[in-house]
């Protein structure tokens, strides 16, 4: 009965191992709380300018305060997300 050929395996290479997350710049955390507390503090101003007849301060976008305030508080959020 013939033999059969040795087959040549190729030799094990792991996968080049994965560089480890580099940190964060140093301006990363004060921009992010600079967001979330800029966030804040516009949506405080904007429901402290409403007085009791109605009337606002003159800010220049009267009724979207709210949603400006919200996004710089979400934008700061999602920075935690890419903190390290």
């Amino acid at each position: 009965m013939p033999e059969s050929k040795s087959r040549k395996k190729a030799t094990y290479t792991p996968p080049p191992a994965k560089a480890a997350p580099q940190a964060s710049p140093r301006w990363w955390v004060p921009v992010m709380l600079g967001l979330m507390v800029l966030g804040l503090v516009w949506i405080v101003v904007f429901y402290i300018g409403r007085s009791a007849n109605g009337s606002t301060l003159p800010l220049p976008i009267d009724s979207w305060n709210l949603v400006v305030g919200a996004a710089l508080i979400i934008a700061g959020f999602a920075m935690t997300t890419r903190w390290r």
